[in-house]
Formats: structure tokens, C-alpha cells, sequence
């Protein structure tokens, strides 16, 4: 790959650029523009740069016009008649904005960067826009954003640097934000070659002049009256004729003036012909308007059941050939776009509208119900492997064009509901919700409050709400639908139950750690006894008490469950691309690092995140959490560096994909202020920690667990800068609050008293400081036992306070017996037995879970 260090315009170009991707073909008709394409061609050079960027920002260049008028197509002659000044030249779909970045990461492996498969659409996508800035490897680029919508949905993927941005639209506000170059009608001799061009059998120039004019000189409308006469035969006065038959009762429906009248008048004769010498191609374009106007996979047609389709569509579909034949006269009379390569058909929105008005209320709701039975019908039960997916997400584009939310049948509702289990299978939980809530509000309107969809709607809602951070939401939700779901589905239901389930989520959230337990206890012997003990809800429901189980200081009883949880689940469960084994092997691996074991915990972790990383992607919820929980483990495994890669990584790509506020980029950023603390960044660690510490109190409330365990984190860090006053007080304030949520017995309050024994000592007051180690290292050794890390911790802690007390024989005592047990549960080489060793005094990390 080579480098340009050029200016626009290149010498000695190959014929193509060195990367040149999904630019359309060049229409072979395409005709005038010039004065335009020199305007934009102009324009576009005085942006032109050095290598160096400078701090002036790219100014793109935006094809403004309303539909039909040939944007995207001068877009494509423009990177086709200048491509020998590139050496990259990328087309963008940006009608789905959602879309756009994972375009830009696929250009990644053509600036000799990982793509997104291997670092994750964000990074990916990132990379690129850092290369193009740069101009490296290649200064001479040209980006195309087609059929782009709002500025603000693409002002984070807006390119800087040395090479070009053209955008096409129909939104005026892009005038604001770039140079705008408007795109009209044809110029009457534009119009008058572009007919002698598409029609090869001759017309006349006055002929050209005469048809022009009658068709307001729209480039769309040209190419449908030249693709209807060349296909047909028939002559500019016939045409001519026919045309004016249909302009009179066409003015008089007053159509809209997003619709020009002349590009209805030439659609309608296109259409008359059509079904003159097809029909049931007029049947498909008229099932293909109520799609959406992203391409649609031809597989969709295929035969399915005949009473939710027309009959005519129905034999159509049942017949492979006709069917065929059919897409075929579509493209030759320029009424849908056809991509063979991908096997798709698109239909340009402003003939889907004008198809759509044509037609009676009643065969508009026969062709809807069509649609909504081809898309449930092309929906797998699978979520999981990619080939699923890659289906859900052509699907995934018509689902709020076909109004999907508006159906009351079963089966739509139950494609509905698989499109919510695909969107969480693939981490999509901002996209679920939003569904999720239109199915409510939809299907509520139309079926009640206690209609069985609607209350699986609500809990699947409910449960991504929950997994957004918004608890309350989910909580109320849960409290509100329960009893609902117990009368409609009956109280053993699997949907009843699963929502009975989220109750414990719901507690936990809340800091009622040992309510949840008591919960989930209750709820996996229902379980059990409605699906007996091995079946994957039932599982599930074991997992959760697990996690109950670690919550309330249960360790080993944690670890028990987990492990079951997660070898059940691999003999019965899906094990390839499942985000559930995933949370399942993460979980076992959290539950052994928290009863003490961190060589086996970081290999767990480190085959659970190679997993999540293959199968999930890098940048799935469910692997980010795995990489923070293995950056914890290796940071109490003493490998301080890899944790720090694993750490700083999982924090920037939560904060992009989820925000500052979401618990899961709290829980990273606290994973990441503590691995800062180790390092000696402890400016950094406290700013950091200091800022989380409030925002997880704006996330749980000022009186979660969770809450006071990380203001413990930033008093220990004020004490290791030289405040340990103001430490001592914090640590009280989060001692005596933990002790009331939690009870004295718990690890998140001898962790805070911990820490507080190390404030006294640090103020001299070592008599207070032995008092409270001699009490929290007896809790501790009752609770996970003697050699477990945080009770020798707690003990190597004691031996200082005692020597400082005078008391040298029990202080010899104890720390003979302490180091000699670091060595067997950690080994001779780990940190913390050099600390116990050396004297220097160990503190109590908190690292908050995610629920």
C-alpha cells in the first residue's frame, strides 16, 4: 500500500484508486451536470490540504434536492469521473445512521489497521477517522454520505482532514453545516440528451423537447418514461398522449409537493403497461412499497402461508421462474433498483409513497398484513449464530417502515417479540427498549393492558430498562405486570416466573442483597419443580441466587452454584455465540477471584473473555464486563501491567458505548482508578474515583452498598495523598452505613473497617487501630475463613498495629503465621506476601459488581 503525499490534482493515476468501495455502478445514461459537477469539483479543490491537517476543519459539500431530481447519481458520476485524483474513494449509506460507523470500520483494513472484528465497530471506526485526519496512509480521499437525514446523527463521523466529504440529501438544515451545491430539474438540453441516450430506438430532438417539457424535465421521471418507451416500443406520441389523459385527474388529487405531478404522471403510464404485460409485477412493487426503502432480500418471497398472503402473491411467490421474471421487468422499467451481486431488491421511497396512494385502505392493510407475515416468516428462532443475525438485521430495517408495532396477530407479535430477544442477544439494549416501547404503546391501544404480548413486552422492556442502568423504571414495571402475569399465564408460567425472577434483580439493585436471596431461593424451587432442576430457565434462576450468594458474603456456596450453573448450561444450552454461557463462565470466574483463588479466577477470565471476544465481538456488554472483571483478578494476581491494558480499554469503550453515567462504565471507572492507585497515579486515581463516587450515587442512590464502598475508595486515596483526617471521617461515615444496610458481618464492611484501622494508625492512633483489626480480622476469619486474602491482609495490618502498641510477642506470632500463609494461598513471589514481609501495610479494594 502507498503513501500519497500529493496535492489535488494526481499525476499518473491508475485508472482506479488503490481503494475503491460500494460506489454504486455509473449509469450508462447519465447526461449534463456539468456546470454543477465543475461547481462541486471546484469547491472541493480549495478544501484541499497537506498531509499535515491543519486546524481548519473540512467543510463537506452537499447534492441538496428533493427526490428525484438525481443526487446519488451525480454523486457516483462525480467519484467515477474524478476517481483518478484518489487513491481511496468510499461510499457511505447514511439513510440509517446507526449504520454508518460500522461502514466507516469495514474501511479499516484498507489503511492497514484492525478491523472490526478483531478491535470492535467504535475502535475501528475511530482508527479510520484518526487515518483520514492524518491523511495516512492515504492524504487523497473522498468519503460519500448518501441520502444523509439530520446533520447532528453524522456529525461525529464527519471526516477531517486533507481529503473530500460529499454528502447527498433532501434536508435543507445540512445548509448550516456545509457548502451546498443544490441539484434541480434538468436543463432542457440535459433533458433532451438524456432521452436520446435511453431511448435507442430514436426520438427526435423535437420529440425530446416535446416529452421533457410535459414531464417537468425530472430526471426520474425521464428515466421512467425513456425505460418504459425502450422496453415497450411505444412512440413519443402515444406517450405523449397518455400522459395528458392523467395530468387532469392528477392535479385535481392534489397531491403533495414532495410528490411533483409529473413524476406521478410518468410513474402511473409506467405502472398501466406493466400491468398490462406482467400484473403480478405490479403485485410485487405493490408489496415491495410497504417494505421500507432499504434493500430487501429476495429470499423474502418465497411461499408461506396462503391465508395471510393475496392469492395472486401468493402464486407468484410458488412459482421460482415467474418470480424471477417478474424482479426482472420491475428493473428493466426503472422501478426498483436490483443488486444481484447481494440479491436484493430497493425501491426508491418516492415510488413506494406513490404506489402506497394509489391503493384503497382495505388492499393497503391485505398488502401490510403480506408484509408482516414475509418478515415474520423469514425470522429464525435462532439468535445466536451469524448467519441469524446477519437476517435479523436486514429484517431489523423494515420493521418501523412496515409498521410492524401496529399488528394485532399473533404470530407478527410473536416476530415482534424474537426481533426484542435478538436486539439484547446482540447487546443492542438502547434499540430494544425503544421497540420494545412502541409495542406497548401499540398493542396496548389496540388489545388492553392484559393482553399476553403486551405483558412479555413489559417484562422484556422492564428488563432492558434494568440493563441501561434505569432500575426504578424496571422495578416498577416488574411490581406493576406480576400479578397481571399470575392471573393471564398462571403463576408457574415460564414468562411469570421470569418476571418473578427480575423481583430479585430488582432487590439487589435496591442494596437488599439479603431480600434477594431469601427472593431467589424461593424462585429457583419454583422453578424447579415447574421445569425440573436441569432446564435453562431453571439455570438461570441458579445463576441469580449464585449472585445472591456473593452478595452476601457466601463465597464458596457462590462458587458451588455458579460452577453447576455454567457446566449445566454447556451441556444443554447453546454454546456458540451465547451471551448467557458467557455471563455464566464470567460469573464462575468472579465467584472463584472473590473466595480468594486469582490464578484460577484470571484463567477463567481469560478463556471467558477470548470467548466473548470471538463469538460476542469486542465491544458487547457482555464481553466488556468479562474484560473488567479479568483486569480486577490480574490486578489481585499482582500483574499490575496487564490489568492496566485490560482496564483502560474496557473504561474507554463503556464510555462510548454506553456513556459516563451507566453503571457498567462506573464499575470500569472504579476498576481503573484502583489500577491507577497501584501505579502511583494517585492524582488521577482520586479525581477519578471522586467523580465516580457521586455518580454512583445518582446511579443507586446515596444509600447503596455500593455507594459507601466507594467512598472507602476515595478516603484510602486521600490518606495515601497525606490527608488521613479527612480519610478517618469518610471511612466512619461509610463503616456505620454499611454496617446498617449490611450488618457487621459482611465483606463490604470489614473492608471498610479495614481501611478505617489504617486512617487511626496513620494519625498515631495505633491503640484504636489494634482494636478495630483484632475485631475485623476475628469477623473476617469467620466469615471466608483464615488464609483467605483479605483475612491475612487484615491480619499482616494487625502485626503493625501491635508493634506499635509494644505488643511484640503477639505481633511475632501473628505474622509468622500470616506470611507463612500468604506463601501457601499466594505464593512466595506475589506482592502481597512482599508487602506482608516488608512490613508495608495492605489495604481493602472495593470493586463493585455489576447486578
Amino acid at each position: 500500500m502507498t503513501t500519497s503525499q500529493g496535492r489535488f490534482p494526481g499525476q499518473g493515476r491508475s485508472r482506479f484508486p488503490e481503494v475503491w468501495g460500494r460506489v454504486p455502478p455509473r449509469h450508462k445514461n447519465f447526461t449534463g451536470r456539468t456546470e454543477q459537477l465543475n461547481e462541486l469539483r471546484a469547491g472541493l479543490l480549495n478544501q484541499v490540504t497537506a498531509v499535515v491537517p491543519t486546524p481548519e476543519p473540512v467543510v463537506p459539500r452537499t447534492l441538496h434536492g428533493y427526490g428525484g431530481v438525481g443526487k446519488t447519481l451525480m454523486a457516483v458520476e462525480y467519484a467515477h469521473r474524478f476517481r483518478e485524483e484518489y487513491d481511496l474513494v468510499w461510499w457511505v449509506m447514511a439513510d440509517q445512521p446507526g449504520l454508518v460507523r460500522s461502514s466507516l470500520a469495514h474501511l479499516a483494513p484498507h489503511l492497514e489497521l484492525p478491523g472490526p472484528a478483531v478491535t470492535g465497530v467504535e475502535e475501528a471506526a475511530n482508527g479510520v477517522l484518526e487515518a483520514l485526519r492524518k491523511g495516512d496512509p492515504y492524504s487523497r480521499w473522498l468519503l460519500v454520505f448518501d441520502n444523509a437525514d439530520e446533520p447532528e446523527e453524522l456529525n461525529d463521523v464527519i471526516p477531517q482532514g486533507p481529503g473530500h466529504v460529499l454528502i447527498t440529501t433532501r434536508n435543507h438544515r445540512w445548509g448550516g453545516v456545509a457548502e451546498t451545491v443544490p441539484v434541480n430539474v434538468f436543463a432542457e438540453h440535459e433533458s433532451v440528451e438524456f432521452l436520446k441516450k435511453r431511448i435507442p430506438r430514436g426520438i427526435s430532438g423535437d420529440e425530446a423537447t416535446e416529452l421533457a417539457e410535459a414531464l417537468g424535465h425530472l430526471p426520474l421521471a425521464l428515466e421512467q418514461a425513456g425505460a418504459l418507451q425502450s422496453e415497450t416500443g411505444m412512440s413519443v406520441g402515444e406517450y405523449l398522449g397518455l400522459l395528458s389523459e392523467r395530468t387532469g385527474p392528477l392535479l385535481r388529487e392534489g397531491k403533495p409537493p414532495e410528490y411533483p405531478q409529473p413524476m406521478t404522471a410518468a410513474w402511473q403510464l409506467s405502472v398501466a403497461k406493466l400491468q398490462e404485460n406482467l400484473p403480478e409485477a405490479m403485485e410485487l412493487l405493490r408489496c415491495c412499497a410497504f417494505f421500507g426503502p432499504e434493500p430487501i432480500p429476495r429470499d423474502l418471497f418465497f411461499p408461506v402461508d396462503e391465508g395471510k398472503v393475496r392469492p395472486e402473491m401468493a402464486q407468484l411467490m410458488s412459482d421460482p421462474i415467474r418470480l424471477s421474471k417478474a424482479i426482472g421487468q420491475l428493473g428493466r422499467y426503472a422501478l426498483v433498483r436490483l443488486d444481484n451481486s447481494n440479491r436484493t431488491v430497493q425501491v426508491h421511497r418516492l415510488i413506494q409513497a406513490l404506489v402506497r396512494e394509489e391503493l384503497d385502505e382495505q388492499t393497503q392493510e391485505e398488502i401490510r398484513l403480506e408484509v408482516w407475515t414475509l418478515l415474520s416468516a423469514a425470522a429464525p428462532k435462532n439468535f445466536t449464530d451469524p448467519a441469524s443475525q446477519a437476517r435479523y438485521l436486514e429484517l431489523l430495517s423494515h420493521m418501523r417502515p412496515a409498521r410492524v408495532a401496529e399488528s394485532a396477530i399473533p404470530q407478527v407479535r410473536e416476530f415482534g417479540l424474537d426481533m426484542l430477544d435478538f436486539l439484547y442477544t446482540s447487546g443492542n439494549y438502547e434499540t430494544a427498549s425503544e421497540h420494545a416501547q412502541r409495542f406497548i404503546e401499540k398493542w396496548s391501544a389496540d388489545s388492553g393492558n392484559e393482553d399476553p404480548h403486551i405483558l412479555r413486552a413489559q417484562a422484556k422492556y422492564a428488563n432492558r430498562l434494568r440493563d441501561l442502568g434505569r432500575f426504578t423504571e424496571a422495578q416498577d414495571i416488574n411490581r406493576a405486570i406480576l400479578p397481571s402475569m399470575t392471573r393471564v399465564l398462571g403463576a408457574n408460567h415460564s414468562d411469570t416466573l421470569s418476571v418473578l425472577s427480575g423481583r430479585g434483580a430488582d432487590y439487589r439493585a435496591r442494596g437488599d442483597f439479603w431480600k434477594a436471596r431469601e427472593h431467589d431461593e424461593e424462585v429457583l424451587r419454583q422453578y424447579e419443580g415447574a421445569f425440573g432442576p436441569n432446564d435453562p430457565a431453571t439455570l438461570r434462576a441458579l445463576n441469580n441466587l449464585a449472585l445472591d450468594h456473593a452478595l452476601t458474603s457466601d463465597f464458596g456456596g457462590s462458587q458451588a452454584r455458579h460452577e453447576r450453573s455454567y457446566m449445566l448450561f454447556k451441556r444443554v444450552g447453546p454454546t456458540g455465540g451465547s451471551p448467557v454461557l458467557l455471563s455464566y463462565w464470567n460469573a464462575l470466574a468472579q465467584a472463584v477471584r472473590l473466595s480468594g483463588d486469582y490464578t484460577e479466577a484470571c484463567d477463567l477470565g481469560e478463556d471467558a473473555l477470548a470467548y466473548g471476544r470471538d463469538q460476542l465481538g469486542v465491544e458487547d456488554p457482555r464481553t466488556l464486563r468479562t474484560q473488567v472483571d479479568l483486569a480486577i483478578a490480574r490486578r489481585l494476581s499482582g500483574e499490575v501491567e496487564e490489568a492496566l491494558d485490560l482496564g483502560q480499554d474496557a473504561h474507554s469503550r463503556y464510555l462510548r458505548l454506553h456513556g459516563i453515567h451507566h453503571p457498567s462504565t462506573l464499575a470500569a471507572a472504579m476498576c481503573l482508578a484502583n489500577l491507577w492507585r497501584m501505579t502511583g497515579e494517585l492524582d488521577g486515581a482520586l479525581e477519578l474515583a471522586e467523580d465516580t463516587d457521586l455518580r454512583y450515587a445518582q446511579a443507586y442512590g446515596h444509600d447503596h452498598p455500593y455507594k459507601h464502598g466507594c467512598t472507602s475508595n476515595v478516603a484510602l486515596l486521600y490518606r495515601l495523598l497525606g490527608d488521613p483526617e479527612r480519610a478517618r471521617s469518610m471511612n466512619e461515615s461509610a463503616l456505620i452505613a454499611l454496617e446498617a444496610r449490611l450488618g457487621r458481618n459482611h465483606h463490604y464492611t470489614l473492608a471498610a473497617a479495614t481501611n478505617l484501622a489504617g486512617d487511626l494508625a496513620a494519625l498515631g492512633d495505633t491503640d484504636n487501630a489494634a482494636r478495630l483489626g483484632q475485631g475485623t480480622l476475628r469477623r473476617y476469619r469467620e466469615l471466608v475463613g483464615e488464609e483467605h486474602p483479605s483475612s491475612l491482609a487484615c491480619a499482616s495490618n494487625l502485626v503493625l498495629d501491635l508493634r506499635a502498641e509494644k505488643k511484640s510477642t503477639a505481633a511475632k506470632e501473628l505474622s509468622d503465621h500470616t506470611y507463612d500463609a500468604f506463601v501457601r494461598a499466594l505464593g512466595r513471589e506475589h506482592p502481597f506476601t512482599g508487602a506482608c514481609e516488608e512490613n508495608h501495610r495492605l489495604v481493602a479494594d472495593f470493586d463493585p459488581p455489576l447486578l
